[in-house]
């Protein structure tokens, strides 16, 4: 479960958290009866609602990416807030955004294939630029190279460019947090840890031979 208190209906800040709080889980107590619309349990809400000005902050945030003074495609911004929830292995961010695609009508074969967009050739030019881009980006935090940024210069405007960086690396900070707080799909132990050697192994007789 999630690593923090989650905030109950009656417990929630009356103007930045309660009105969300009836928009999403109608008039149920969120954290007595979770559960969203999309199959989450809903505690990214009841976590953030901790502090209601964070809240506040990160429902604007939302509200930024999909404003009408965004210039940039909104099939290429899924592209980036996907493919960052795959390279953060946040299952919620991934899982998510794979249906905003589906929502904005993405091909079944992209989001497929955009964990493996390297060897997918269903992406178009200013698709693999911006994919590319966004490996820089989450793998190695900002190092671009020239190469991959020319290679978005052939499509985008310097304006779309800041647009797409700031969300995609938005949602990066996202996949980060639910994974450390344990939230949504992100509340799963980590599946890496050693295995069980079978009965009569010797650890000394191993490390030495």
């Amino acid at each position: 479960m999630a690593r923090l208190r989650q905030v109950p209906r009656d417990e929630a800040d009356e103007r930045r958290v309660l009105p969300l709080y009836r928009f999403l889980f109608g008039d149920r107590d969120p954290v007595a009866e979770p559960g969203t619309s999309t199959g989450t349990p809903g505690d990214w809400w009841t976590v953030f609602a901790l502090s209601p000005d964070i809240f506040d902050h990160c429902v604007r945030g939302f509200g930024l990416y999909r404003s009408p003074e965004r210039r940039l495609d909104p099939l290429l911004r899924e592209l980036g807030q996907t493919r960052a929830g795959w390279l953060t292995g946040s299952q919620f961010v991934y899982s998510q955004h794979c249906k905003s695609c589906r929502g904005l009508g993405m091909d079944e074969a992209k989001i497929a294939s955009i964990h493996a967009w390297e060897v997918a050739d269903c992406f178009s030019p200013i698709d693999r630029a911006l994919l590319a881009y966004t490996d820089y980006l989450v793998e190695q935090h900002g190092r671009v190279p020239e190469a991959v940024f020319d290679a978005l210069r052939e499509y985008l405007s310097d304006e779309e460019i800041l647009e797409f960086t700031y969300i995609t690396s938005l949602y990066f900070m996202h996949a980060v947090m639910t994974r450390a707080l344990r939230l949504e799909f992100d509340d799963r132990d980590d599946p890496i840890t050693e295995v069980d050697a079978p009965d009569g192994f010797d650890p000394e007789r191993f490390a030495r031979d």
